[in-house]
Order: C-alpha cells, then sequence, then structure tokens
C-alpha cells in the first residue's frame, strides 16, 4: 500500500496541478493516442530561457573557480554567442553544432547559444578521443563544432568535414567566448523558434557498438524540464509545510558531465526554472566536492551514486560543515542496499535520491527519495508525474502481469525522436503504440515501483558511463596479433562495474596484458579501457552456434575477479 510520503506527494501533486496551479495538465495526440502534456510550458528553449533569465536577473546562475556570472550575465553573453554563430559562421535552423569541452560557464554559454541561434546543441563526449570525437561529428553531419583546447587538440590530424572553433575555457567568459561574439553585433535577428526544431543530439552507446545520436525537438526538452519541476515544487511544498525550506538561494554542484542527459536537464536547464545556482566541477574530487557543498551552501547534490559514497566513506568528512546539503541524488547506476541505507542514517539531515531515466526518454522516468527509497532500496521509485506512462512489456510489445518480468519500456511527450540518420536503429526503439524500449528489464511491484533486475543490451555501467561491449572488442580487434576476444563487466564497488576482457592472441605473439591496454589507451576513451585482462593460451568457448560464450566466460572470469578482490 502506498506510503505516509506517497500519500503526501499525491497531496501536494494535487495541488500544484489542480485548478489554479502553477502547472496545467492538457493531453496532445501522438501514436494514435492522448498523451498528458504541460500546457503552460514554454514551447521552446530560446523562449524559456530568456523568460527566466529575465525573472532571476542579477541573482548568481553559474560558479566556476573565481567566476561567478548571473542569469542576466549568462543570457547576455549566450546572445552575443548566438549573433556570432549566425553572423559570423552561418548557422541556421537545424544545423547540428558540435559542443565538445569539459564542463565550464563557456560550456553552458555556448550550448544556450546555439540554441538561441537555431542550431542543434549536438553534445560530444568530452571523454573521447580523436577517432571517437570525428565518428560523432560525422554521425551527426555537424559542420562546424566549438571545442575547448584539449578537446580541438584531439581532432588534430584526424579527418572530418567540420571548422573547429576553439575557445579558451580558463580565460573570463567574455575573453573565452570572443572568437564567436566577436562576428555578431547586437542587432543580428535571431530566429523565432517553435516546439517542433530540432533542438539536442546527445550520444548514447547501445549494444551495436556504435555510438548513436538521439535527437530531440525543443518541445520534448521543455517538456522533460517541467516534468522535474512538477516534481520539485511537490518536493518543496511538503518541506513547506513542515517548516524545512531554507530561505537561501537553492545551489548544488555540477559535478558529472554536462553533455550526460542527468547534468543537461534535470540539473542545468531545471536550474533556469528554480533560480538555482550552480557550481561547477570541471574533474571529480571528493574532498574538494565538500568543500564548495561548503563554501557554496549547496542544498543538493547529484553524480552517479559512487560520488555521494565517496562523501560519504571520506576520512575528512567531519571537517567540512555540509548541514545545508539535504539530498543527495544518483542516477546511472544503482546503489547496493548498505549504500542506501548508510547515507540515510549517516549524513545528518542529508537523505539519499535515485533517480532513473535515459538519454531517449530526456532523462525522465522514474523517482524515489527519502524513506520510501530506504523502505525499498532496490527500486527506482514510481513513474514521475505528470508526463510518463511506464510500462512492462514482453518481446511483442504486449503488457505484462503485475509482478513479471519484462521488457522497461516509457512512453511521454518527453521521448527523443530518434537516432539521426539511423531508421533501423529508431524503429527497433520503439513499439508502434509509441513506448521507448529501455533495454532494461524488470517489473513494477503492487504500488507501482519499478525494479530493474537486469539488461537485455550488452553494455556496462561504469559509474553513470555506458559502455559497448561490442565496441572494446572491435578496438582490440584492431591488434594485429588479435584472434578471439570477449568483454564483459566486472563487479566493482565503487564504479559498479569495469570492463573486463578475456583474448587470445595469434600463436608466437609476445603480446602482453600491459601491452594491449597501452594499445587500446591510444584508441579508446580511459573509462572504456578494460581494467582486467586475461590473456588466454587456448580459443576462446564456442556455443553450438560457433558464437563465442560470452555468458559462460563472463560467469567464469568474474567469479576469478571477485576472489582476486577479496584476497
Amino acid at each position: 500500500m502506498p506510503s505516509a510520503l506517497d500519500l503526501r506527494l499525491e497531496a501536494a501533486y494535487n495541488l500544484i496541478t489542480g485548478p489554479g496551479g502553477p502547472i496545467q495538465i492538457g493531453s496532445v495526440e501522438r501514436f494514435g493516442q492522448q498523451l498528458p502534456f504541460i500546457a503552460n510550458a514554454p514551447t521552446n528553449l530560446a523562449d524559456y530561457v530568456a523568460f527566466f533569465a529575465a525573472q532571476h536577473g542579477d541573482a548568481t546562475f553559474l560558479v566556476e573557480g573565481e567566476e561567478r556570472l548571473s542569469f542576466k550575465q549568462v543570457y547576455v553573453a549566450a546572445r552575443q554567442v548566438a549573433a556570432g554563430l549566425v553572423d559570423g559562421y552561418g548557422v541556421q535552423r537545424g544545423d547540428r553544432v558540435g559542443l565538445a569541452m569539459r564542463n565550464a560557464n563557456a560550456w553552458c554559454v555556448t550550448y544556450i547559444g546555439i540554441l538561441m541561434a537555431g542550431g542543434c546543441a549536438t553534445l560530444l563526449n568530452g571523454w573521447w578521443q580523436g577517432g571517437e570525437l570525428a565518428a560523432g561529428i560525422a554521425d551527426s553531419e555537424a559542420k562546424l563544432v566549438i571545442a575547448d583546447v584539449q578537446r580541438a587538440a584531439r581532432l588534430d590530424g584526424i579527418a572530418h568535414d567540420a571548422k573547429v572553433v576553439t575557445l579558451d575555457i580558463t580565460r573570463p567568459i567574455g575573453e573565452a567566448i570572443a572568437p564567436i561574439a566577436d562576428k555578431g553585433g547586437a542587432d543580428t535577428v535571431l530566429p523565432t523558434l517553435t516546439g517542433q526544431d530540432l533542438a539536442t543530439i546527445l550520444f548514447t552507446s547501445g549494444s551495436t557498438g556504435q555510438s548513436k545520436g538521439a535527437y530531440s525537438r525543443h518541445e520534448a526538452v521543455c517538456q522533460a524540464i517541467f516534468n522535474y519541476v512538477t516534481q520539485t515544487a511537490s518536493i518543496v511544498h511538503l518541506l513547506t509545510e513542515d517548516g524545512q525550506m531554507s530561505d537561501i538561494q537553492p545551489a548544488t554542484l555540477i559535478c558529472t558531465p554536462l553533455f550526460h542527459v542527468t547534468a543537461e536537464i534535470p540539473v542545468f536547464l531545471q536550474s533556469f526554472a528554480l533560480g538555482r545556482k550552480l557550481v561547477l566541477m570541471p574533474k571529480w574530487n571528493a574532498e574538494e566536492a565538500m568543500r564548495l557543498i561548503q563554501d557554496e551552501q549547496c542544498n543538493y547534490f547529484v553524480g552517479v551514486p559512487l560520488m555521494s559514497y565517496e562523501i560519504l566513506i571520506h576520512p575528512n568528512r567531519k571537517n567540512y560543515d555540509l548541514s545545508t546539503c539535504k539530498s543527495y541524488a544518483g542516477g546511472g547506476a544503482p546503489r547496493p542496499p548498505e549504500h542506501v541505507k548508510r547515507l540515510a542514517t549517516e549524513m545528518g539531515e542529508g537523505k539519499p535520491l535515485l533517480g532513473y531515466g535515459l538519454t531517449e526518454t530526456n532523462a525522465v522516468g522514474c523517482g524515489i527519495i527519502n524513506e520510501n527509497y530506504l523502505a525499498k532500496p532496490m527500486s527506482t521509485g514510481p513513474a514521475s508525474k505528470p508526463l510518463v506512462d511506464l510500462a512492462i512489456l514482453d518481446d511483442d510489445g504486449n503488457p505484462v502481469a503485475q509482478g513479471g518480468v519484462g521488457e522497461v519500456c516509457i512512453r511521454s511527450v518527453c521521448n527523443f525522436e530518434g537516432y539521426w540518420n539511423n531508421e533501423a536503429a529508431t524503429k527497433a526503439a520503439f513499439f508502434d503504440n509509441g513506448y521507448f524500449r529501455s533495454g532494461d528489464l524488470g517489473y513494477l511491484d503492487e504500488d507501482g515501483y519499478l525494479f530493474i533486475v537486469d539488461r537485455k543490451k550488452d553494455i556496462i555501467i561504469r559509474g553513470g558511463e555506458n559502455i559497448s561491449c561490442q565496441e572494446v572488442e572491435a578496438a582490440i580487434y584492431e591488434h594485429p596479433d588479435t584472434n578471439e576476444c570477449a568483454v564483459f563487466g566486472l563487479p566493482d564497488e565503487r564504479l559498479g562495474e569495469c570492463v573486463g576482457a578475456v583474448v587470445w592472441m595469434k600463436p608466437g605473439s609476445s603480446v602482453t596484458a600491459d601491452d594491449l591496454t597501452a594499445f587500446l589507451g591510444s584508441r579508446l576513451a580511459p573509462y572504456k579501457v578494460p581494467c582486467q585482462i586475461w590473456m588466454s593460451s587456448d580459443a576462446l568457448p564456442k556455443l553450438g552456434s560457433e558464437k563465442i560464450d560470452k555468458v559462460g566466460l563472463r560467469t567464469q572470469y568474474r567469479e576469478e575477479y571477485a576472489a582476486k578482490v577479496v584476497a
């Protein structure tokens, strides 16, 4: 039966979305169905940003090192970028503009500027190496890429069709964006956008090995933002009722990459509506995170689950005042139940939260908080209101009986449109009735709480990063001495999983595991390089179909790896 917190959240939600409430729910036809739709949300991101940047004005928005930018300053700088893109680089509506940077004020400003210019913000993975960046450019057909110095250097000597504009993001924002902003003017006319204009492309790794560019329109992204705003408003209502709502400006760290949907939508973009201050961390460090939480009075923390756990167990945690932080949210990977319990009981008033969403759903999905999470630590929570239609379906798209295991599927107006230039993958990702197929296997309990039990897709989730086994295998096969290989996930207490591989080299080869690791390091982003490689002296075991028995190998080497870790 529903918990006391469930009932309170339901009452708050009904108040917020009821007659005269700030969130008005209507409907729209999609896939022959009437789907819920937030009627008073902005239709496009340019209007959304303009409205809330004006509303919050001089309040601090972005903090990176010593540089602090207000909402107004961010908007003015983004408008300068937009003008420069239109006048200086000929960006037109729908043009894909790549963004390849570490987390920085300049990333945020440039992202908004691309959208205001009518471009499609194409978020290239900042950890990719040169060949991976070039593949993303080709896949999205981007003709322009805005990069920081480090990512631009990775593209040197790599064939691609885009013009690269390099920004020195270590400089103050005006100097950082000058190579673009100087080419436009205050009188540059920017396009008037609609909800059906192309907004973003984010890259996701699937079981095929090739990263796919998931594209979304402005309407979908705006609806996703306001789905989160509705959830946040419900929680704020409860805090206010309980006399626990702080009068300081809401603030959070951005310690996950902005090119990930979690940092992009529920954190970065939602913050415009909330008037929330964002404190940027270019590189994760638990002690630096604690210092920033203390000094910037952050009330909310979100990252992959291992980040909050590292704060919990840090030997210097007692030296920092973390009392303002009430929520430690996680996403991208599950938390072990023991971690949930410790976070709930050892962080003072700070409590754990967990969200479940995907790149393809623009981060919306499920969420679980506070005592509900402690009661059901293996769950990702119920579907997020008002927009998420969550279903457990079989391979034919039929509903599975309550409690039965099937594929987790999500239908909403927030879902992405498809994979760029990949009709086959787009078709395979949806059932005809509009449900997106997550590739995760799970079930719903009697209260509608989702429990994920396995994954259909052949991917590894390392600290929230999706890694395709087939992509890593393909890189291993690039070595001329490789005969056969199999890649699989290994359990890791901090990261959830890391990459493991077993490789059979050609007879007479002198290549060692260390040699192969070095070889892969020049081809793959560091997080994709196996943490453990076993060199087999024989051909790998096969199934009756003559395919490599990956399930058997994974079981064998996971046990071996676990025994080694324990020892």
